[in-house]
């Protein structure tokens, strides 16, 4: 057997064990705490008060226009200096957390902004309260939208995980990074991170193909019902 294929087969169950416990937890735990902040922003600027929309728009503002690892430098080796600790998990959470709100606000912002005014007047004119409105009338109406740039940006964030090797974080590509210390082999190791990742991002966008079939016929469904 060729060395850099038994190279590759012995690190491989070091990278998929780093990939279960660190990789897809993080890619999961942050996309979810980052939607519901997204969801939050997005209606804090849609519905707010002009003042909290101010601070929400400010937000994303920062979040937008600031590479992601700087903030996750900022979190994990700056924070310190003001007296806040934190492991390299919770901090890696915090960043992707806040970056993905951002992103996703954008993105649910718009759209809530897509749906017609005439469903809000139609939900209203049945007697439906604001909030009943946009649980049961407008956010429905917006998923169809939103679920596909959702879903690209799920599977950025799993290969935006890697950012985390930069705060000490052993997941997939930290781990990658230690074997090359030890065996020398930088290319081969890095080509099988690579192909990890691809074949995680190629099972979600197999995944994302049916989502969107799914909403597309309920999207359907609704235009016939109308």
């Amino acid at each position: 057997m060729p060395h850099w294929l038994q190279l590759m087969l012995d690190s491989l169950p070091a990278l998929l064990w780093a990939g279960l416990k660190f990789t897809i937890p993080l890619t999961l735990l942050a996309f979810t705490f980052g939607l519901l902040l997204g969801l939050v922003t997005a209606l804090l600027r849609l519905f707010a008060p002009r003042p909290l929309a101010a601070i929400a728009g400010v937000y994303v503002w920062v979040i937008r226009g600031t590479p992601l690892l700087v903030q996750l430098f900022v979190i994990f080796y700056g924070l310190p200096s003001i007296g806040v600790l934190l492991d390299a998990f919770p901090a890696a959470l915090i960043g992707f957390t806040l970056n993905i709100g951002a992103y996703t606000s954008e993105i649910i912002r718009a759209a809530i902004s897509s749906v017609p005014r005439g469903q809000w007047e139609a939900s209203y004119s049945i007697g439906m309260s604001w909030s009943q409105t946009v649980t049961r009338t407008i956010l429905p109406q917006a998923a169809r939208v939103a679920v596909p740039p959702l879903s690209n940006t799920f599977i950025s964030l799993v290969k935006d995980t890697s950012l985390a090797a930069a705060i000490t974080l052993p997941e997939l590509f930290q781990t990658a990074q230690r074997i090359v210390a030890t065996t020398y082999e930088p290319l081969i190791l890095y080509i099988l991170a690579a192909l990890v990742y691809l074949a995680l991002s190629s099972v979600l966008t197999v995944l994302q193909a049916r989502l969107e079939k799914r909403f597309a016929r309920y999207g359907g469904f609704l235009e016939a019902s109308k």
